[in-house]
């Protein structure tokens, strides 16, 4: 395995920062890209041809969800049964909240595929700092593989076989991470944050117990560890943009000040809908969704949330 590179897909923060972790770890490294930018670091070739990946085992997805159908099917043209695929993304797909790796699977013949997530912000990866994440598979070889590329003294990975559990995770928390910049910049205090944020996870474990997922996953590193680093000032690019919708700025102007691409500006209002399909209640989903979308505002949205009744913990 040492000997075959790694491949990364995705010339963004994210991967480029999975391409670094990879070099560091003494791997090649192929990472594909549209734009082809320089490369970040000795080791690493960048691409925008996609047969070179063929010759990786390992191929690391890090683009935005509402891409990672049209990425699947070009890589179909390149990768197999021999391939493993993991992607990083923080999105579920459409309406019914269909996890990623079933989109993987799909639309190419790889069969051995995984999710990797937890608090993991690409700069701080980028940077070798102390990380730790979690990696979703049904295939120890796809979880040695991934420890083997981007794992090490700085980046602890952990590994579960609730792959669903994980992806629901974390776009859940990647939509809570949201809430919590939006709240710390209208000024929300600690109390009221806590009360949002343990019922928003509880709202994530429900919605993910209804996909099929585990409900301990969601107290783990994929769901509560993930959450609070948001919390804790990683500065990831969800708490930015929350932040910036706090001060009022449209949305488009707000993303564009995140520097990233944002899944939880979509999923919030797919998880209220799927929600309602399922009977089940996702106040702090749908209230994010209204923020999101202008239709409510700071004080509007805090005194949604308050009004409901308490029930049972």
């Amino acid at each position: 395995m040492s000997r075959m590179p790694v491949g990364v897909v995705g010339g963004g923060p994210f991967g480029r920062a999975l391409a670094v972790a990879a070099a560091r770890n003494g791997r090649s490294v192929l990472l594909w890209s549209r734009r082809a930018p320089a490369a970040p670091a000795p080791g690493i070739v960048v691409t925008d041809d996609a047969s070179a990946l063929e010759r990786a085992e390992l191929v690391l997805v890090a683009v935005p969800s509402p891409h990672i159908a049209s990425i699947a099917a070009m890589l179909s043209r390149w990768l197999d049964g021999r391939h493993l695929l993991v992607h990083a993304s923080r999105g579920l797909e459409g309406d019914g909240l269909r996890p990623l790796s079933h989109v993987l699977r799909e639309r190419t013949a790889v069969r051995r595929v995984g999710v990797l997530a937890g608090p993991i912000v690409a700069a701080a990866l980028e940077a070798g700092a102390p990380l730790g994440g979690i990696v979703g598979t049904l295939f120890g070889e796809v979880e040695e593989a991934v420890r083997a590329a981007i794992g090490g003294p700085t980046l602890r990975l952990y590994a579960t076989r609730d792959v669903v559990g994980v992806e629901v995770a974390a776009a859940m928390v990647g939509l809570l991470s949201l809430a919590a910049g939006f709240c710390r910049g209208i000024g929300v205090g600690p109390g009221s944050l806590a009360v949002l944020l343990s019922r928003g996870m509880a709202e994530a474990r429900r919605i993910g117990q209804a996909l099929g997922a585990e409900a301990r996953t969601f107290e783990g590193l994929a769901g509560h560890g993930d959450l609070l680093a948001a919390v804790a000032g990683d500065e990831r690019p969800e708490v930015r943009l929350g932040r910036a919708l706090a001060r009022g700025l449209p949305l488009a102007e707000a993303v564009r000040e995140a520097g990233a691409h944002i899944e939880g500006v979509s999923i919030a209002r797919r998880v209220q809908r799927f929600a309602a399909r399922a009977g089940l209640e996702a106040p702090v989903s749908a209230t994010i969704a209204d923020v999101i979308d202008g239709s409510l505002g700071p004080e509007g949205a805090i005194a949604r949330l308050m009004a409901r009744p308490a029930g049972l913990e």
